[in-house]
């Protein structure tokens, strides 16, 4: 079998599934089932029609308190010349009766006074306090008849259609069929998805781990997703690679499961199981689809009748609960899901939804879509539909969608992601300022409180985000370093930037840039936080590294032979271009004539002081410049070398707008100062000091 079968378009894949679902008749409402008609049933989906079986009211009903009349004996009634009618126990001459909302009417009334719109009167004609039981009313104004009355089958008539099949039941469904006489719903059953993760690498949430573990939670969020879907999902514990473990184990969900995600082991790696237990175990429909994140996704058919439960542990066959799943056709379809997070839940969304519909005979769920400008350039393979995830913000009345991490691994970015932005096959990429489709994940009343900010990456933002949700406010950032900020703002892209760019003719920070990129635009700029900037280094600093004449790897450099020489050459990583530290780091190269050529890594890019911290972290790189708080973070060794000062560039447009009025709050709030000293290198001094306002 070839490495991949082929990589087929996106819409033929899902056609391919589609179709061997039709053969198999599984392209349809499983089953049914009758429930409770009590709070369990919200979210199920009807199964046939409901008629109603009663009308509501089923008589004719008050609407008001007040007392049930005859509209014509309130005829001629007027502020000065009242009706007076009489309210007796003897039904042979009464006039007026007392009635609760809700009471049914009397059946020789036609109208119901409102208990405010009478004057109640004792057996001496006298306004009495007893408003409730008089001897009398008198009425000051005709009433037309049927007034203040709930007429039979106002809300329901009996046999009328109330909800149709395929619909999703709300909380004022079930009050409805409740009120139409039923205690009982036909719902379609839910589907049972088993989830079966693969991987000898792989150990359980709450494992100490080891060099090489990865934790096991892409079967959490594929369950939660099922969940949410309408089905009902079965979590199976970790399949070591292995061929014949993995094919005991697909068999064993087959018999009792409508449909098998096969988690990881999906890829073109030495121990690519999944291609291979489909294509014994049933049909390999698709393996490779022209979709990114999602590459190595496998459709296919596994059989589910004749297979041995011998090895099966008691445990698993409670698990597997066989029994409840009435077998349609002899074939289960079943889905390799690719390992990494981000292409796993994608391939559920783009997938396993369809599917899931189908089978509950609803509509596929479908996420808004609105036009966005893109605030940088991307790039996508010709080839591939290209779901991108996106921070999106409103700023000026103009909606803006900015590209995030495209990492099939990095499952923040998902959780970060206001939206998918498609790059659809045949199209190799967008340019800035373009318009592209963002299916939106939050709503715009969401999307209309978000502060913008896009620049310099900083810890305190993250703290910034936290403290402004408690003023009903959203924080979406994207980092492109102070230059891409300062750019985004005089593109109108941002509501705000963050920038550390130190001027090496005067040693000011930001000022001159902004002047640079952003001529003509009245801007506030304001301090959020003096900090450290050094160098960050395994714990211990095994390289020995001291300062930035370490990093040269040759004679290039002159200060550097009369430093003691590290242990061994040292690898670098460096922030992108543009990055305010990059800058900082340019500078003082300048000024120790040491050549950026002659430091190794130099080219290597981080976007960000954890993405620095994370590289000296994994090995890739012995150190990098980046701010204390990074290396707290990652528990690494810090060798403090500049203090600089981190600015929040505002276009005044903004800084004198209602969405950011929280964020001046916050700049003087003692709980915000605090929790940013918390946090090495720090110094809150200069927080909320205006440095320019134009």
């Amino acid at each position: 079998m070839s490495v991949y079968l082929h990589d087929i378009p996106l819409s033929q894949a899902q056609a391919r599934l589609r179709e061997a679902l039709q053969d198999t008749d599984l392209w349809r409402v499983l089953g049914v089932e009758s429930i409770p008609l009590d709070e369990n049933a919200l979210g199920r989906i009807t199964a046939e029609p409901i008629w109603a079986m009663v009308s509501s009211p089923h008589y004719h009903a008050s609407a008001m308190d007040g007392f049930a009349v005859k509209a014509e004996d309130t005829s001629g009634a007027q502020p000065s010349s009242p009706v007076q009618l009489s309210v007796v126990s003897d039904q042979s001459s009464v006039q007026a009766q007392y009635v609760d909302t809700g009471d049914p009417l009397p059946e020789w009334a036609n109208v119901v006074v409102p208990i405010e719109n009478v004057e109640s009167l004792d057996e001496n004609e006298q306004i009495t306090t007893d408003i409730r039981g008089p001897k009398s009313i008198r009425i000051r104004a005709a009433v037309p008849p049927w007034s203040h009355i709930r007429p039979l089958g106002e809300d329901i008539v009996a046999t009328q259609l109330v909800l149709p099949a395929g619909h999703t039941l709300r909380p004022v469904d079930l009050g409805a069929i409740a009120a139409s006489g039923h205690q009982n719903i036909t719902v379609a059953r839910k589907p049972k998805v088993a989830i079966l993760p693969t991987g000898t690498e792989l150990v359980p949430i709450g494992s100490k781990l080891k060099f090489g573990d990865i934790l096991e939670y892409n079967s959490l969020v594929m369950a939660a997703q099922i969940k949410a879907m309408g089905g009902e999902p079965t979590r199976y514990p970790i399949t070591k690679d292995n061929f014949d473990s993995i094919c005991e184990r697909v068999q064993e969900a087959a018999q009792a499961h409508d449909l098998i995600l096969l988690n990881a082991g999906s890829s073109a790696g030495a121990e690519d199981f999944s291609a291979k237990v489909v294509e014994k175990l049933g049909q390999l429909l698709v393996h490779g689809v022209a979709v990114r994140p999602g590459h190595p996704v496998i459709l296919g058919m596994v059989r589910n009748e004749n297979a041995s439960n011998e090895k099966i542990s008691n445990e698993e066959r409670d698990m597997s609960n066989s029994l409840l799943v009435p077998r349609i056709s002899s074939l289960t379809p079943i889905i390799g899901v690719p390992g990494y997070p981000v292409s796993s839940a994608l391939t559920v969304d783009i997938f396993v939804e369809p599917i899931i519909a189908k089978w509950l005979g609803r509509r596929p769920n479908e996420l808004p879509t609105e036009m966005a400008t893109l605030t940088r350039k991307l790039v996508s393979p010709a080839g591939d539909d290209d779901f991108v995830r996106v921070a999106v913000g409103k700023v000026g009345g103009k909606l803006l969608a900015a590209p995030l991490s495209r990492g099939a691994g990095v499952i923040t970015s998902l959780v970060q992601a206001d939206g998918l932005a498609l790059i659809p096959s045949g199209v190799q990429g967008y340019e800035a300022g373009e318009q592209v489709k963002v299916h939106l994940y939050r709503s715009r009343a969401e999307i209309e409180k978000t502060i913008f900010c896009i620049g310099s990456h900083d810890m305190t933002l993250d703290l910034l985000a936290q403290f402004l949700s408690k003023y009903d406010r959203r924080f979406a950032s994207a980092n492109v370093g102070s230059q891409g900020g300062l750019v985004a703002l005089r593109r109108g892209e941002a509501h705000m930037a963050g920038s550390h760019l130190l001027d090496p003719n005067n040693g000011e920070y930001n000022i001159s840039y902004i002047r640079q990129y952003m001529p003509n635009i009245p801007v506030k700029v304001i301090a959020l936080v003096g900090r450290d900037q050094g160098l960050i280094v395994r714990q211990g600093n095994p390289k020995g590294i001291k300062s930035l004449g370490d990093l040269s790897s040759s004679e290039r450099s002159p200060r550097r032979k009369a430093r003691v020489e590290p242990s061994r050459s040292v690898l670098f990583v460096n922030r992108q271009r543009g990055a305010g530290t990059r800058v900082l780091l340019d500078y003082h190269l300048n000024l120790m004539t040491i050549s950026p050529e002659s430091i190794v890594g130099y080219s290597q890019e981080e976007y960000t002081h954890l993405g620095v911290a994370t590289a000296v972290a994994s090995g890739r790189a012995d150190c990098g410049l980046g701010i204390a708080a990074a290396a707290q973070a990652l528990d690494l060794d810090f060798i403090p070398l500049f203090q600089e000062r981190y600015d929040l560039v505002i276009p005044k447009q903004f800084a004198d707008d209602d969405l950011l009025a929280p964020l001046f709050e916050l700049l003087a709030d003692r709980g915000f100062r605090e929790a940013v000293s918390q946090l090495k290198g720090y110094d809150v001094s200069v927080m909320g000091a205006v440095i320019l306002e134009e």
